[in-house]
């Protein structure tokens, strides 16, 4: 049986291979094993390959590469129209030789596929995996929304899986957790989690792209209320971004350069040992998360997650009972919330426990016994 997946997963080639986004290739070498062949169509960009690219493992993932097509400037956004022939005739080419269809949006390639499935009655097993906000509260490119709009209407005749539970959800379209942990990587995490206990000083970690949107001023300005309060607490910058220098500039002009440190990018297998000291994963992002993996992550060590009230992330939260999801832009409701945790350790201690059993909903032994009840897949 092969599955086509269609995504704008970048790559990038390095010698004779290519290499993709680190958590997507992941996710796809699990996948794989669940075919006789995963073909994937993606674009290749030029240039050196970023640090989080991976090379696929799994020996039966053949890449299919079209030119990458998108951006925020008026000429990248041209670049998708002269795409357009391309995408449509490598899809439907592919389209002919799959028994099972998967589209991961939202994304420019994506919404192509979308509307080529719509034309098409094979293959008739279809799903179109919507990783983004599925109900956002905010204004969002029409790209997006014109994908929601089809997607919820089940133009594509597929069935659409998305981050959450959401009034109204139609039958076509499911709720369903994206992975991101191994059973090796949950086991070495329970493990760490028995032995923590909440002390002074705190440890709060951030983890995502050093920019405003991901809330990385605002972990500082957390920090800041939390040191005023007479609160100990340290912070763990894990990320890069354009916008580094000026908040390191930020935390030493707020006298906190002995209580935060950056540390750039950080390989995913090296996480742990960050994982495993911190007691909360600060979060507080203003960008339209569906759920972000280093959630999950950093629960599957005891970190108990503080973040914002984006997407799927508070309604996870409360089912798991574990954590809080506040206004993204509420600092003193972060520090709030970390406060309450110092002065009450015993609620930490029953979230970060809560944490580390939700996690397991997370691994990728989960996702593939769900996709194979999903499209109906006999078990290997």
């Amino acid at each position: 049986m092969r599955l086509l997946v269609i995504s704008h997963t970048p790559h990038h080639r390095v010698g004779d291979h290519l290499v993709g986004w680190g958590p997507t290739v992941r996710e796809l070498d699990h996948l794989a094993g669940l075919f006789d062949e995963l073909v994937h169509v993606a674009p290749v960009h030029e240039g050196a390959a970023p640090a989080s690219g991976l090379l696929y493992r799994a020996p039966n993932i053949r890449v299919v590469p079209v030119r990458p097509a998108g951006g925020g400037k008026l000429g990248a956004k041209l670049g998708i129209v002269r795409a357009l022939p391309q995408y449509t005739g490598t899809i439907w080419r592919e389209l002919d030789r799959a028994d099972v269809a998967h589209v991961r949006c939202p994304s420019n390639i994506g919404l192509v596929a979308a509307i080529l499935l719509t034309m098409r009655r094979r293959p008739a097993a279809r799903w179109i995996k919507y990783a983004g906000n599925w109900n956002p509260r905010t204004r969002e490119s029409f790209s997006y929304g014109l994908q929601r709009w089809l997607l919820a209407r089940g133009i594509p005749r597929a069935l659409v899986t998305v981050n959450g539970r959401w009034p109204g959800q139609p039958d076509h379209v499911r709720s369903f957790l994206n992975p991101c942990l191994t059973n090796d990587e949950l086991c070495e995490g329970a493990a760490v989690a028995r032995g923590k206990t909440l002390r002074e000083p705190m440890r709060l970690l951030f983890v995502g792209r050093v920019d405003e949107e991901k809330g990385c001023g605002r972990a500082l300005e957390i920090l800041g209320l939390l040191s005023a309060a007479g609160t100990d607490a340290q912070l763990e910058v894990i990320g890069d971004g354009p916008d580094r220098n000026r908040f390191e500039a930020q935390a030493a002009e707020a006298g906190l350069g002995q209580c935060v440190r950056f540390h750039g990018w950080v390989p995913r297998q090296d996480l742990a040992a960050y994982y495993r000291d911190a007691h909360v994963l600060l979060l507080p992002s203003s960008s339209s998360e569906g759920w972000p993996k280093v959630l999950s992550e950093a629960m599957a060590y005891g970190a108990v997650p503080v973040t914002s009230d984006v997407s799927s992330i508070p309604q996870l939260l409360q089912g798991f009972r574990a954590g809080r999801a506040l206004p993204a832009h509420e600092c003193a409701a972060f520090a709030a919330a970390i406060r309450g945790y110092a002065s009450e350790p015993a609620a930490w201690t029953a979230d970060s426990r809560n944490a580390v059993e939700a996690a397991r909903s997370f691994s990728y032994e989960a996702y593939l016994e769900a996709v194979r009840q999903l499209l109906r897949l006999r078990a290997a």
